[in-house]
């Protein structure tokens, strides 16, 4: 496949007329460019990062999409599933156009082969960093034990503990901080996206985050106890609403 099937929309508008329908199409498959997706429209450009996001969209010989390109720097680039040609072809055409790409999110297949492509044109070297699993909940099944407390959704006066929270779920989890831990707080906010379990002197102690619905979709993340906390099933009680 040449490198001009591969086409970079200049914003998000033209990105979603081409590619939505495509997306939406699988979307358990797609949620995270579809979440990510969401988040831009509906709060700006900047919504994941402080510089401009970039995108791209693969045509087949017959005109169908057959592929997403989503970068909201400085996070790596989140692709859809792709074929080592394709793959190859990505990578040339990024290259041409002087994009730099910090890394690559996709499914396992995909990003190996982007990244011999990419390391084949440019030089570049590429090591896995982490390795995520999406869960879908097929049957909730309450737990067996409930602790005392309850669960509410956490308000602006929970601002500051979440945004710990967040950078604390990181640490321990080896994942890298992307966002301000305050603007991940407010974004979830905006929502109602946090659900606290509080013990019942009012203390909270875990967290159940989700994002936004898109396509009928809805990502639980983080689920999180602080390490001094856990075992006692706090967790389990605190489901988003």
């Amino acid at each position: 496949m040449e490198p001009c099937h591969w086409q970079l929309p200049d914003d998000l508008t033209e990105f979603l007329r081409d590619a939505e329908d495509f997306l939406r199409s699988r979307p358990a498959l797609h949620t995270v460019t579809l979440t990510v997706s969401e988040a831009l429209r509906t709060r700006g450009p900047y919504a994941h990062g402080a510089e401009p996001p970039r995108f791209g969209v693969l045509r087949g010989a017959d005109g169908p999409v057959r592929a997403t390109l989503l970068h909201t720097p400085p996070r790596p680039l989140q692709l859809t599933p792709l074929d080592p040609e394709d793959a190859a072809a990505l990578a040339a055409r990024l290259a041409e156009a002087r994009l730099r790409v910090p890394g690559v999110w996709a499914e396992r297949d995909t990003a190996a082969a982007f990244a011999t492509a990419w390391q084949r044109r440019t030089g570049a070297t590429a090591e896995q960093s982490e390795r995520q699993r999406l869960h879908r909940l097929a049957e909730l099944t309450p737990p067996d034990r409930t602790p005392p407390g309850r669960a509410r959704v956490a308000d602006a006066a929970d601002r500051e503990l979440l945004a710990r929270w967040y950078t604390e779920f990181a640490a321990d989890t080896g994942g890298r901080i992307l966002q301000d831990p305050l603007q991940w707080a407010d974004s979830r906010l905006a929502h109602g996206g946090a659900t606290l379990w509080e013990t019942p002197d009012g203390t909270p102690v875990s967290l159940a985050g989700q994002l936004p619905e898109s396509a009928g979709q809805i990502r639980v993340a983080p689920v999180y106890t602080p390490a001094a906390l856990r075992g006692h099933g706090y967790a389990a009680r605190s489901p988003p609403r």
